[in-house]
């Protein structure tokens, strides 16, 4: 049990550390600042989750909220051939690209926030028997 605890605890560092490096990125993006906000509050939820603060509600929202600009995202990205150069390098190469990346964060977001939800929802449960 204490592996698991402590190997949850790495990943959730680990995920905290990506979350913070895409707001560090976000400063020469188009529309920076809901990037920032997005990537900003999964960095916050990684932390909170660390310290033993986080509220499943926190969790909960930030993971609708980026699930739901996931949906209008994937409307473009899914209206077109799927972009097969969307990883060969860290540079735009178009819109299409632009896009399945931002769809890819976002849907990273929304697993690690519902990863983070159910955790925290479990403890909230346990705590309350």
């Amino acid at each position: 049990m204490a592996d698991r605890v402590s190997g949850f605890r790495v990943l959730t560092f680990i995920m905290a550390a990506a979350f913070a490096f895409s707001v560090a990125v976000q400063y020469n993006d188009p529309d920076p600042i809901q990037w920032i906000a997005i990537y900003g509050s999964a960095t916050v939820a990684c932390i909170l989750s660390l310290m033993g603060k986080l509220s499943w509600r926190f969790s909960a929202a930030v993971a609708v909220a980026a699930f739901v600009w996931a949906c209008f995202i994937a409307q473009g990205v899914f209206s077109r051939p799927f972009p097969t150069t969307m990883v060969d390098s860290f540079h735009m190469t178009d819109v299409a690209d632009e896009e399945a990346r931002e769809l890819g964060g976002l849907l990273i977001v929304v697993l690690w926030m519902v990863v983070l939800t159910v955790s925290a929802r479990r403890k909230t449960t346990s705590n309350k028997s």
